[in-house]
């Protein structure tokens, strides 16, 4: 009993470590600073995320909101899933947010454990 017990201790530790990005290049303050994309430093970093975007699988929800700061729009779909939602460059969505908008942005769908299990870009929402 004590076996399994430690076994499922063990199984729970490594469980909850989550992927650690390597943000090498990135510049995540600009990136932070950038909401919505409206003032151009997000779109100059469009390379570096598009080559990088494997970087990002297992990331948590949590871990992803300190790196890059809030999403831009959060979205719920089924089975619990979520989507985080950046916009990469400036549109109608700078005026108000709730603008339609088909400016680049860049989504990450998290599972129901919260981890990052697509990355997308597109233009407007996914």
């Amino acid at each position: 009993m004590r076996i399994l017990m430690s076994l499922c201790l063990v199984l729970f530790l490594f469980s909850a470590c989550t992927n650690q990005p390597d943000l090498t290049g990135l510049d995540l303050e600009g990136f932070k600073m950038d909401r919505s994309g409206c003032n151009g430093t997000r779109e100059k970093q469009i390379d570096w995320l598009k080559t990088h975007k494997m970087t990002w699988k297992g990331v948590s929800s949590n871990d992803l909101e300190d790196i890059l700061g809030k999403p831009d729009i959060q979205q719920l779909a089924d089975r619990n899933q979520e989507y985080y939602v950046y916009f990469l460059e400036k549109g109608p969505h700078c005026e108000a947010i709730k603008n339609p908008s088909k400016a680049r942005t860049m989504a990450f769908r998290f599972s129901a454990m919260g981890l990052t299990t697509e990355i997308t870009f597109q233009q407007g929402l996914p």
